[in-house]
């Protein structure tokens, strides 16, 4: 029997998993599509991209249950059927891109805090990454968990700190009479590349036990996922507009706070962050090569396809950087998610939950236990 936490939780927290990423840890995101749009304007957009996000997990959540859909390949097969193959290339350079921004988020983060090589970082994330896939979806699960817990945690302390240090500035930020010109693009824009999240995500939903359990873990992930940018983002207010231009705001906020031991804690956040991100896409290649043939991968086999992944594409961060990855990449893919995967399933999808049309028949046909037990196929290949 699944618990509470696995059924109304556990899907918000693998969504926040995914969305956060390297350039919200690190607060590019934030600079790039609200700061913009001004203070008030900023979480306006960030309002907005929450609704979008609760209104589209909701529908991902319920459309995966009514197929059986616990990996992405699955479920835009039953959305999209011979169109499934764009949704497959955008993913494929959707996971080359937001794999690069993590390399090179790593990189960065390593550099700033111990002053190592950029590809230090990025071959430590890299490393990291490989080994919890390695051990399948319950390995991956319990990582959603305590990351979670830790994040949430440094994020709330984080905020305490930025009040206590310049909380004046912060109001004053808030105070300013800036222009919100932007604020609905940049929540849409926002939301559409990240909400492929709740795609990604779909091994978890194993625990789901009814559509009422689907409706309630979508409405939770929205929140949970924006929450901490929330937090950030006010904290960013204390130097706007200035830092708007820095490539990594959070080490630009804690020089400022000038606390040591707090500042080590935070860049661990942000590469634990980035671990949790980076698994929960290159696993969801790996649940999708397995359901492709329709068995069990083994540990070797689950590593040997996460180190050829994030090598090829981490190493891309090398030659882009941070800040180019963001600001070019991530508009495009909105645009393409937009149109293969969020109006299709507002628009088709919506009307076949509401129809209760059966599942097309190559799913039906499909082994019941293959999809909705990945946790006994994790077992198997372990033995």
């Amino acid at each position: 029997m699944s618990s509470r936490f696995q059924r109304f939780l556990l899907p918000g927290f693998a969504f926040k998993a995914v969305v956060i990423g390297g350039g919200y840890a690190t607060g590019r995101e934030l600079a790039e599509f609200f700061m913009p749009s001004g203070p008030w304007g900023g979480v306006a957009a960030m309002a907005l991209a929450t609704v979008i996000w609760g209104a589209v997990c909701v529908a991902t959540f319920l459309f995966a249950r009514r197929y059986g859909a616990l990996d992405y390949q699955t479920f835009v097969r039953a959305l999209l059927g011979p169109a499934a193959i764009v949704f497959e290339i955008a993913y494929l350079l959707f996971v080359i891109l937001i794999l690069a921004v993590f390399g090179a988020a790593a990189g960065a983060v390593g550099q700033a805090t111990l002053g190592a090589p950029p590809i230090a970082g990025t071959l430590a994330l890299m490393g990291s990454i490989a080994l919890v896939v390695a051990f399948g979806t319950s390995s991956v699960e319990q990582l959603f968990k305590y990351v979670s817990f830790l994040l949430y945690g440094v994020y709330v302390l984080f905020v305490i700190l930025s009040f206590t240090h310049f909380g004046d500035r912060i109001a004053a930020g808030f105070a300013t009479a800036a222009p919100t010109d932007g604020w609905i693009v940049g929540g849409v824009t926002y939301a559409s590349y990240n909400i492929v999240g709740a795609v990604v995500i779909l091994p978890v939903l194993r625990h789901l036990q009814s559509d009422r359990d689907a409706v309630i873990a979508g409405l939770i992930a929205a929140p949970l996922a924006m929450l901490p940018a929330l937090m950030f983002f006010c904290c960013m207010i204390a130097y706007y507009p200035g830092i708007a231009n820095e490539t990594l705001p959070s080490d630009f906020l804690l020089q400022r706070l000038n606390l040591p031991l707090f500042h080590l804690l935070f860049q661990l956040m942000i590469f634990a962050a980035l671990l949790e991100s980076g698994t929960g896409s290159v696993h969801a290649i790996n649940e999708r090569i397995s359901n492709t043939l329709h068995k069990p991968l083994s540990r070797r086999a689950r590593l040997t396809i996460a180190l050829s992944i994030l090598a090829g594409c981490m190493l891309l961060a090398q030659r882009f950087g941070l800040v180019t990855l963001i600001a070019k990449g991530y508009r495009a893919l909105a645009i393409v998610f937009l149109v293969v995967y969020v109006l299709p399933l507002l628009t088709v999808g919506v009307a076949r939950l509401r129809s209760r049309l059966p599942a097309v028949a190559n799913l039906a046909q499909q082994p019941q236990d293959f999809h909705v037990q990945p946790h006994q196929r994790d077992q198997q290949a372990e033995r």
